[in-house]
């Protein structure tokens, strides 16, 4: 993949097969660490403890369509490819979290990619789940909370192509606010 925001989308889109209610994805860069860590956390199914161990084997999916899940593989090389790491965490009944890191500065390190065009497919996609998005840089923070969209929208939903719209733009906004 190309864009490290592609990564997200398909973890998140594991979170929401996992039955997720909550879904967090969190973005923090650092200049001065030259950091950036990606963190997907979730309260979904969750992993056993022996799945856990082998999640990161491109060559194991839960999925019955195909024989390979590459998503966490790949992620996990972006981020190996450019100084950082991948850790995985998960609790059956509890769910699981996600965090990579790269090195900031890295020549090798994909670009973030479009996170409003990336959370609005998601919330497109699954309306139903809560989602929180925090993107930090250099302690300015941005923030998408799905649950105070819900309560100031009332009853109506987030998948309507004007809230849609709203949001995207609201996260560019934000986003440029933080000189992403």
């Amino acid at each position: 993949m190309k864009e490290l925001s592609l990564h997200i989308l398909d973890i998140v889109q594991n979170s929401i097969k996992a039955g997720a209610k909550n879904i967090e994805i969190i973005i923090n860069e650092s200049t001065a660490d030259n950091l950036m860590t990606i963190e997907i956390n979730d309260n979904g199914s969750g992993m056993s403890k022996e799945f856990l161990k082998k999640v990161k084997d491109p060559f194991v999916t839960t999925r019955t369509t195909r024989k390979m899940g590459m998503g966490i593989s790949l992620f996990e090389a972006a981020a190996v490819q450019c100084g950082g790491g991948l850790d995985i965490e998960s609790e059956l009944g509890v769910g699981t979290k996600v965090k990579a890191s790269f090195e900031l500065m890295s020549i090798d390190r994909a670009p973030l990619g479009d996170m409003a065009e990336t959370m609005m497919t998601i919330i497109s996609g699954s309306p139903e789940p809560e989602y929180l998005y925090r993107h930090t840089k250099d302690g300015k923070v941005f923030e998408l909370d799905t649950v105070q969209l819900k309560e100031i929208l009332g009853d109506v939903p987030l998948d309507m192509p004007e809230v849609l719209s709203w949001i995207t733009g609201y996260i560019k906004e934000g986003l440029a606010e933080l000189n992403i």
